[in-house]
């Protein structure tokens, strides 16, 4: 599928045919260009082919799709649901195209001459091969519509090649005798054509489509937008990817805009870098880490070398004193707790009752949490304790992973041993599947993290596009890199904006509530790394489109045979 991915704005049937060509079985030596432009049209300065389908064997189909959901076909005249009448129909603009990429062909001396060359108008919400009559503008195999895309798509290509072709051989002035098109051939085809669709789509494109993706809100978050506005506080749940940090955000905005002063909290030093860079500058907002926010209050600095009990027991002692001291002033209006999994502790509980107007109990406080597998610094007793000290704490769930491509959320439910999984996702799968390399234990893994990075940026990956991930926090394969490029390269994660030219590299637990379009995960060896599955959970749900994994031998042959 070229491209493996499909614009804002794209039509609704283009994306389902797209998606249902990229799912189709037996078709891996086919090539399907979309959206492919024309600069030479025979009927107009340019245009453009919805789909090209070339498939060895058999031909080359061109196809035009209509997403309308009614058809109105009367005395010549075309009317596509809400578009205005027109003589020119979806045949003959398919029928068009096929003539402008026929003519090109040949002049590229490519031989036509035992190569069906078809044209098709898909109409992918109805169903058009019973609504349609007869009529000598179009032949009954030129008609594929939503019957055919609910029953297999790829079928029915192959359907309207074997009676295109069928057609051909009856009709006097075109001499067939026989399809003679190989791959080495279609592949020709593919490569004389491809130029037209990417002089206009580059790598920037790609950038922009994703990052558009992931910026919008899909049905499930509008209606946990909703659970916001309806109970006081709200326990938003749901695995890692599914828009939580997102909506988190969304959430404090609202409060600002009411007039509201309040707080944005979460674990994570590197995500508490991200969300202030991401939040407005507002007098009424403060955002960063519990334990930050807990020393400002306690007007305390850390100590050298803390001991033990310091974050977990006497910060927040010394950050309660400092609440009641200040008085009303600190309090805030609102409290927005982003990674609540890791912060569910009595000490922390009873501090923050005190930051917010009225308290847990029936203040403005919303709660974001990943009580899947991402909570590798808790022992699971932290939703009990929430339960019990807010047992009537409203709880909405989200389920839709709106980060991860298919392929990726496929692999996490595998690798990390998630129950039930990722089933839902929010973007199509582009075809790509991530990728894993073996080592032996105490090998060099410079050479294949060399090729990741090769690999990644053959496929117009930036450098500031990759983070290198490891589940050790000293030792790593990025950390102790032997080539001298990558060492002249690799920075650690700042959590700051991402500078071009630079290849960033950091551990899977201060990655956490981030992501990136590409990653590269260093280190897996389940004997050097505890709650192994955990982390593989954290570490993979990082990468956005692109992933691939540096693993140990035995580790890697356990995954497989499940038996982690």
């Amino acid at each position: 599928m070229i491209p493996s991915y499909f614009l804002p704005g794209t039509p609704p049937g283009e994306q389902e045919l797209h998606r249902a060509l990229a799912d189709a079985d037996g078709t891996d030596d086919w090539t399907v260009l979309h959206s492919l432009a024309i600069a030479e049209h025979v009927k107009k300065p340019e245009g453009e082919a919805d789909f090209v389908v070339i498939v060895p064997g058999r031909g080359i189909l061109v196809i035009e799709v209509k997403s309308h959901l009614s058809l109105d076909y009367r005395h010549g005249v075309w009317k596509l649901g809400n578009d205005a009448p027109t003589a020119r129909g979806p045949f003959k603009q398919a029928g068009e195209a096929m003539h402008s990429l026929r003519q090109y062909l040949l002049k590229k001396h490519v031989d036509l001459r035992s190569v069906p060359v078809l044209s098709a108008a898909w109409f992918t919400a109805i169903r058009a091969r019973t609504m349609l009559p007869g009529s000598p503008e179009w032949h009954d195999w030129q008609v594929l519509d939503s019957e055919d895309l609910r029953n297999g798509a790829a079928a029915a290509i192959l359907r309207t090649f074997k009676a295109g072709l069928a057609h051909l051989d009856q009709t006097t002035h075109v001499a067939y005798g026989g399809v003679s098109f190989d791959e080495a051939a279609a592949q020709r085809v593919a490569l004389l054509l491809r130029p037209h669709f990417e002089a206009g789509v580059v790598a920037g494109d790609l950038r922009r489509a994703r990052e558009d993706q992931l910026v919008h809100f899909v049905e499930e978050q509008y209606e946990a937008l909703d659970s916001m506005a309806d109970n006081r506080s709200v326990l938003f749940t749901g695995p890692a990817g599914s828009g939580k940090t997102f909506l988190a955000m969304e959430a404090v905005r609202r409060e600002l805009a009411q007039g509201h002063r309040g707080r944005l909290l979460c674990f994570n030093r590197l995500l508490a870098l991200s969300l202030t860079a991401d939040m407005p500058e507002d007098r009424a907002l403060t955002v960063g880490t519990l334990h930050r926010q807990l020393l400002d209050i306690a007007g305390v600095e850390p100590p050298a070398d803390p001991l033990p009990g310091f974050w977990n027991e006497e910060l927040p002692e010394l950050a309660m004193e400092g609440v009641v001291e200040a008085g009303e002033d600190a309090a805030a209006d609102f409290l927005v707790i982003d990674e609540v999994q890791d912060i569910l502790t009595e000490p922390y509980l009873d501090v923050l009752d005190l930051m917010v107007k009225g308290g847990l109990g029936s203040g403005r406080v919303l709660y974001f949490g990943d009580f899947e597998r991402q909570a590798i610094y808790d022992d699971g007793a932290g939703r009990e304790l929430l339960r019990t000290r807010m047992p009537h704490l409203p709880t909405r769930r989200l389920t839709m992973n709106c980060r991860n491509l298919p392929r990726i959320g496929h692999i996490v439910n595998k690798f990390s041993g998630l129950n039930p999984g990722y089933q839902k996702f929010r973007r199509g799968d582009d075809g790509m599947n991530p990728d894993w390399q073996a080592y032996r234990t105490g090998s060099d893994q410079t050479p294949l993290l060399l090729d990741a990075i090769r690999k990644l940026r053959e496929d117009h990956y930036q450098l500031h596009e990759i983070t290198v991930l490891s589940p050790l926090a000293e030792g790593s394969a990025a950390a102790s890199a032997t080539d001298p490029w990558l060492r002249q390269i690799l920075q650690p994660v700042t959590g700051k904006a991402r500078r071009k030219g630079v290849l960033q590299y950091g551990t899977i637990q201060a990655f956490k509530g981030l992501e990136s379009p590409a990653v590269v995960v260093t280190d897996l060896n389940r004997k050097l790394v505890p709650g192994f599955e955990s982390v593989m959970y954290v570490g993979l749900t990082r990468a956005t489109d692109r992933l691939y994994g540096i693993i140990e031998n035995d580790t890697l042959r356990a995954v497989m045979e499940g038996k982690l």
